[in-house]
């Protein structure tokens, strides 16, 4: 952690693709740490830009827009307005959230590339590149698929492997395939400029691996070890692309190509930037090129080396810009014991759990950074959701408030009482309620968010725990005074809660600072045990949170496995052709239609039904295993197919004297089969 005391701070979060909603993947990666972290820098009045906004030019896009008909604008404007709107609700801070649509971006990204071409950092070079004959074009990175040749993971994308976070080329995957057309791939020459990543080598390992070396998270030094100093070291990396989606080359000879989406998208925050100092009317470049701002970039892991490597080295060429003082990447998290999947709808998605736990933004917000994967990659269950709702939010955070706000109302008349004589015990927790936002700032400003929340939350069990010790509810009946010592001193000590939770949950805290008549207060302010002076009025007591029942948690456990079923029923596959059989065999087999007259549930099975049908030649009785499927009211009167010759089998006491003939769905379901028009009972089948 650098030590400098900075003017002004520039705070990023990852652009998010403009190609699906946000998840809780994205939130626990960089979204909530990323505002934690502004809310403490405002609260310490501290000169803060917190920047973001919609990547809209990466091959997911074209991808998307291709499969549901549409062009890659409607996909980016539909999705550009679901996460701004997402991110607005949940309380995630942006002074600004732009868009690298937005022609700002198109011109900054452009003047970049350009600086750098004149300056000769490229290497003009004609490669043989993935193309796609049926579709007729040069493939993108994401347009190919195939085997990674470090894990064997079969669906690995042309620049990265998803499993395992190696960082690919196309060529480097084993049997690739077109996303297009589905067919292996051609090798084609085109005309490409690289970013001769060689050369920065030097100067990246001393800025990283020595002058980041204390300060920077150890997941984040590893993998830029592994870049810089295995194999063969950092190699020449194409800025440009063959597509049509995305921000044209702006050089001669580059028609029909368009920037690489790791040059423009990092671009994204200085336009980002531009766009919100045009809109404040101040000057923007103090914010990205004065030695005196402090840049930090939040990300998730897979974007390490975007913007650890390559974003660095294009700002270091420019010359003008500041370098980013930390990256505090976190890991990934998954989601009941499984890898969050967009594609397989394995996600927990934000504007969702907006709908369907509406006013609880900072439940999700706390259970998210307690488990945050700062370190390693960690789980989220809906299970343990329920659990730090009840056991922590309810009955530790909003019970200690509670407690000190109904006992002030009912023995003061809603007044905050004088304090008099302090025990001992009194001095002890105001000593440690001063100690509490310094120890939580320190954490903080280590980006150890997770430890940071734990400390707000002794900060609570210190109130509740006084309470409980203290005993308020019993000292009123002899001595009103101390009672009086006793909830004054609660109240301040919830007054600093409110203070020091802002950051991690700030709809509670402006409800708890509303209850408290707390106004214009900072985190300068906190530690001082008295905010809160004898004889100020507080408000009436609300719930800050209330008590998750177990059948709201089923059903969002339920909707996870509803997709998960409907995913594997989705990439089923048809059962194998069954051994060859000659035309004598099948002419043994008599088939007919028939109706079912009568049809009850066998007792003491759970999938069996008997039914009587009207075979043509007379009544039969038929034990079929679909009392799972159909009820017995909706199969009387229908006519189904039957195999009528099939030797007689007693079952749970009754004789089976056929089959009735079903077809299995990929999702397990039963259909009937049942002829076109009405059909005489009996007619045969062939």
């Amino acid at each position: 952690m650098s030590k400098k005391d900075y003017k002004r701070y520039t705070i990023t979060s990852a652009l998010p693709y403009a190609n699906g909603p946000l998840h809780i993947g994205h939130l626990a990666g960089c979204y909530i740490p990323s505002d934690i972290y502004v809310r403490y820098l405002r609260s310490m009045g501290k000169d803060v830009a917190y920047i973001c906004g919609s990547d809209e030019h990466g091959v997911a896009i074209t991808i998307k827009a291709k499969k549901e008909g549409v062009s890659p604008q409607d996909i980016v404007d539909r999705y550009h307005g679901i996460m701004k709107a997402s991110f607005e609700e949940f309380g995630i801070s942006f002074d600004h959230y732009s868009r690298t649509s937005a022609p700002i971006h198109h011109e900054t990204a452009s003047e970049f590339f350009t600086d750098l071409y004149e300056k000769g950092e490229f290497l003009e070079q004609s490669t043989e590149q993935y193309y796609d004959e049926e579709a007729g074009q040069f493939l993108a990175d994401r347009y190919i698929e195939g085997t990674c040749p470090k894990c064997g993971y079969e669906n690995a994308y042309g620049d990265q492997c998803e499993k395992c976070g190696t960082s690919l080329n196309p060529t480097d995957l084993i049997n690739p395939k077109s996303k297009l057309s589905g067919n292996s791939p051609v090798l084609k020459e085109t005309k490409h400029w690289f970013l001769d990543l060689a050369k920065y080598t030097d100067f990246l390992k001393n800025w990283i691996l020595v002058d980041h070396k204390e300060d920077w998270k150890n997941n984040v030094l590893g993998q830029c070890r592994s870049w810089l100093e295995t194999g063969d070291g950092l190699q020449a990396r194409s800025m440009t692309r063959d597509m049509d989606w995305g921000i044209p080359v702006p050089i001669e000879g580059a028609e029909g190509k368009v920037l690489y989406v790791w040059f423009d998208a990092p671009i994204g925050y200085i336009s980002s930037t531009k766009e919100w100092a045009a809109e404040k009317g101040i000057d923007w470049e103090p914010y990205w090129k004065d030695r005196d701002t402090k840049l930090v970039h939040f990300i998730g892991k897979d974007n390490i080396v975007f913007h650890c490597i390559i974003f660095p080295a294009i700002l270091k060429t420019h010359g003008e810009y500041v370098l980013p003082d930390n990256v505090p990447a976190n890991e990934f998290l998954n989601l009941e014991g499984d890898k969050i999947s967009t594609s397989r709808n394995w996600a927990v998605w934000l504007h969702e759990y907006l709908k369907e736990f509406p006013g609880k933004q900072d439940v999700l917000r706390y259970v998210l950074t307690a488990n945050a994967p700062e370190t390693k990659d960690n789980d989220f269950t809906w299970k343990d959701f329920q659990s730090r709702n009840n056991s922590e939010l309810v009955a530790i955070f909003g019970n200690f408030v509670n407690r000190a706000v109904v006992l002030t109302h009912k023995y003061f008349d809603g007044a905050v009482p004088q304090r008099t004589e302090l025990s001992e015990y009194d001095q002890e927790v105001l000593a440690g309620l001063e100690g509490f936002p310094e120890r939580i700032a320190a954490s903080i400003e280590k980006y150890r968010f997770r430890e940071a929340l734990s400390l707000v939350m002794d900060f609570a069990r210190l109130g509740n725990k006084y309470l409980a010790d203290t005993e308020p509810w019993k000292t009123i009946k002899q001595d009103k005074e101390r009672t009086g010592t006793i909830l004054n001193i609660a109240l301040n000590i919830a007054s600093n809660l409110a203070i020091v939770s802002q950051p991690f949950l700030p709809f509670t805290a402006e409800k708890l600072n509303s209850i408290l008549g707390i106004k214009d207060l900072n985190w300068l302010d906190a530690g001082s045990g008295n905010l809160l002076k004898g004889g100020e009025e507080i408000g009436k007591a609300e719930l800050l949170f209330e008590k998750i029942e177990d059948e709201i948690v089923e059903a969002q456990v339920q909707k996870l496995m509803e997709a998960k079923k409907q995913n594997e029923a989705a990439n089923a596959t048809v059962p194998s052709v069954k051994d060859t059989i000659v035309f004598d065999d099948f002419l043994k087999q008599d088939l007919r239609v028939v109706t079912i007259l009568e049809a009850e549930k066998i007792k003491k099975s759970k999938k069996l039904l008997k039914l009587t049908v009207d075979a043509g030649i007379g009544k039969r009785t038929v034990l079929s295993g679909i009392a799972e499927h159909f009820t017995p009211e909706e199969l009387i009167g229908k006519q189904v197919t039957m195999l009528i010759n099939l030797a007689p089998r007693k079952m749970m006491g009754v004789d089976s004297e056929g089959m009735i003939l079903m077809a299995e769905d990929k999702d397990g379901a039963l259909k009937l089969m049942v002829p076109h028009d009405s059909t005489a009972p009996g007619s045969p089948i062939s």
